[in-house]
């Protein structure tokens, strides 16, 4: 059965435990047997917490749970490496993620992609950044001639456009290594990055255009104490993703509910639309796990480099075999 709430509270504080390498305890037999679970579970990722993220995205959750039937609760997170963690120990059933932790959780948590993010204007990607505050003459050369000159914030390590992106398409090409490039590297979330660039606690930070977004709506005071001064080339939006084993008829509950949210004509779709512009969203698109794959490229790439300098021979070979099936895969889609 389903996790009474008091114990339920214990699962979720031991999921938290486990970004510090604390096990977890698993849960919901229901969907283990079957069958659906008494309520559904959404990960979100929140670097402030429950206060901040939980007005934009309570409403979406209570239409949700009028759409499936069943209550749904939020599990706020504020790393992706708690929330991968929590839907692998079974504590959550659904899950907001961007393109990286999307693929961890379809690899470690029995997961599956229903559908991804289009933004305001319509958009499915977003880039990366490196920002620096605003004003304060650093530039890209500077920044990649290295010199330990400078303190870097990287992303958390599960972090599409935070650090796999960063690295791929600026460090990597240029055999760079922050550790070794920076006079101190920091690993935060974006929002704690962007907060410490704008007080001049780091000089330069990765960030994404997404979270530029947020910042100017949410804290303009700090959004103009900083610029960017790298893009990355688009990256897959955020997707949502459930587990794989629960119940079938549940599934497709979830499934149609993002998929027809804030469609149609009439005063309902006008709110749904309300809702998720608060988001930064328009709308949800049918997808699958295919739409990871520019990012799968991304961490074969990442893997190579890695392999490369221990110099693992078979990982090399590995890492190559990998990045040679995603990019013929590329070649033959329309």
């Amino acid at each position: 059965m389903t996790l009474p709430s008091f114990t339920r509270r214990l699962a979720l504080a031991a999921a938290l435990a486990l970004a510090l390498g604390v096990a977890s305890c698993g849960g919901g037999d229901d969907t283990k047997a079957g069958g659906p679970p008494e309520e559904v579970v959404f990960s979100i990722l929140s670097a402030e917490g429950q206060a901040s993220a939980g007005p934009l995205w309570q409403p979406l959750l209570d239409d949700m749970s009028k759409a499936i039937g069943l209550p749904v609760k939020p599990f706020f997170g504020s790393n992706y490496t708690v929330l991968v963690k929590a839907m692998e120990g079974e504590q959550t059933h659904v899950a907001w993620f961007s393109a990286k932790p999307a693929i961890e959780a379809i690899d470690r948590a029995n997961a599956e992609v229903i559908a991804r993010t289009v933004n305001k204007e319509g958009m499915d990607s977003y880039e990366s950044t490196l920002i620096v505050r605003a004003g304060s003459g650093i530039t890209l050369d500077q920044v990649l001639a290295c010199g330990k000159r400078f303190d870097f914030g990287i992303g958390d390590a599960q972090s599409t456009s935070g650090t796999l992106a960063p690295m791929a398409f600026l460090f990597n090409p240029r055999g760079i290594a922050p550790s070794e490039c920076f006079k101190t590297v920091r690993s935060a979330n974006h929002q704690s990055n962007a907060f410490s660039v704008a007080s001049g606690v780091l000089d330069v930070a990765t960030s994404n255009t997404v979270n530029t977004v947020f910042l100017t709506k949410q804290n303009p005071q700090v959004a103009a104490q900083i610029e960017e001064i790298w893009k990355s080339p688009p990256i897959p939006e955020s997707g949502i993703v459930l587990r794989e084993d629960l119940d079938p008829a549940l599934k497709e509950k979830i499934r149609s509910f993002f998929l027809t949210y804030g469609q149609g004509e009439g005063a309902e779709a006008e709110r749904q639309r309300g809702v998720l512009a608060d988001l930064e969203y328009s709308r949800f698109s049918a997808a699958d796990d295919s739409y990871l794959n520019p990012v799968r490229e991304m961490v074969a790439d990442q893997q190579l480099g890695e392999a490369r300098a221990r110099g693992d021979a078979a990982a090399v070979a590995a890492a190559e075999r990998e990045l040679q099936r995603l990019r013929s895969l590329r070649e033959v889609q329309p």
